[in-house]
């Protein structure tokens, strides 16, 4: 249904890097969410009242707190899609994780509500009345959230999105609660057992994993995460293609919403190279990984010195000391300055996140490795934080 409904009413529905397109997709797969789940209230809430159950009521207003999601979905996919402005110059593509943070909180507070309503219920419980209109109402609540957790995964993955895969966990979680809510009425039916209680607990239960998920997803990006590891290593494939870059480091990416990435680089180049056509080169990797990768990139040029003996000897017993010495993942910008007395090492290293050691502590470990083990040699080393794995 929405790919069809995508070809009617969404333009060039492939071009899913277009934030129109983005924007699109997102508004109409929220507003299918609205109708679906506002149906499904209304027919699990008449389903409750029948029966008297009040794990189907529980889960009759959970599918109105998705509802609501939805709502909070539509309208934070046409907040973020606003283009940037004097005031926020990298544009409001956060929003949509805060609107899904929102979700979350919606999706925690009924998690809780019904898990105290259904533990009054074991403490005091109530007859139910099985019947074959309710049983049917849940059969088909459960297909049409499968339904939805398909469709929300199919086109959050197409349009990048996390809100809307958090949106088909939430439905899968529902699919799993109300299919707990069928087999407590059956056995209700059959063993004359009331179990309506504890199936509400369950419900309340899927809930509120299901709101803890979502905010983990939604919070990450706000806070800060790691970028996807096959992001790094496509940047780097794409950059290490030009043969007149030599290594690459000091990678940061900067996510500021699906779609708008920035990065910025450190590129290694030949210091012997001419300098105007080492700089055409970093502004081609510029302009091809905005073309191929979608990212806005700021390239520093770094220049070494290459095919030069007495560096490369020094470099290569640099880095067997360094290789005895945890919590280091890189070394670069390596040079020496020689001097009658003694040579200093310049460069810099990566410290791994995992060492269990500061940067200060590291620092002074390979000062004194190097006085050690090359006598007559010191350390001017910076010791920088890791962003991403390279």
């Amino acid at each position: 249904m929405v790919s069809f409904l995508a070809k009617i009413f969404i333009k060039n529905p492939n071009d899913v890097t277009n934030p129109t397109v983005r924007k699109a997709y997102g508004s109409l797969c929220s507003i299918l969410g609205i109708a679906l789940n506002v149906l499904l209230f209304a027919g699990k809430y008449i389903a409750g009242v029948i029966s008297g159950s009040i794990a189907i009521t529980a889960d009759a207003f959970n599918n109105l707190s998705d509802a609501g999601s939805s709502l909070i979905s539509l309208i934070g996919f046409r907040l973020s899609s606003k283009k940037p402005d004097p005031d926020h110059p990298f544009g409001h593509g956060r929003l949509e994780y805060i609107s899904g943070l929102c979700v979350a909180a919606l999706i925690l507070l009924m998690g809780v509500e019904l898990l105290t309503s259904s533990v009054e219920k074991i403490i005091t419980p109530e007859p139910i009345e099985a019947g074959i209109l309710p049983a049917a109402i849940l059969i088909v609540s459960i297909l049409v959230k499968v339904y939805m957790c398909l469709y929300n995964r199919s086109v959050g993955k197409k349009i990048s999105s996390s809100a809307m895969l958090a949106t088909s966990t939430d439905s899968l979680s529902d699919s799993v609660a109300t299919t707990v809510v069928l087999v407590s009425m059956l056995i209700s039916y059959r063993f004359n057992i009331n179990i309506d209680g504890y199936a509400g607990v369950l419900v309340a239960l899927f809930i509120l994993f299901a709101g803890y998920n979502v905010a983990k997803d939604t919070l990450s990006p706000l806070l800060g995460q790691a970028p996807d590891p096959d992001f790094v290593r496509n940047v780097e494939k794409l950059v290490m293609g030009h043969g007149d870059i030599l290594g690459i480091h000091d990678l940061i990416v900067h996510d500021y919403g699906p779609g708008r990435l920035m990065i910025s680089l450190h590129a290694e180049v030949d210091g012997r190279g001419n300098i105007f056509d080492l700089h055409d080169v970093i502004d081609l990797v510029e302009r091809e990984l905005e073309t191929e990768l979608g990212c806005e990139a700021t390239i520093h040029m770094d220049p070494i010195v290459c095919d030069d003996e007495l560096v490369d000897a020094e470099y290569a017993k640099l880095k067997q000391v360094l290789a005895k010495i945890s919590g280091i993942s890189n070394v670069h910008d390596f040079r020496l300055v020689a001097g009658p007395t003694h040579t200093n090492l310049i460069f810099d290293v990566v410290a791994d996140f995992d060492s269990g050691k500061s940067l200060k502590e590291l620092e002074e470990e390979i000062c004194t490795a190097v006085q050690i083990e090359m006598p007559g040699h010191f350390a001017v080393v910076k010791v920088d934080k890791s962003y991403v794995k390279l």
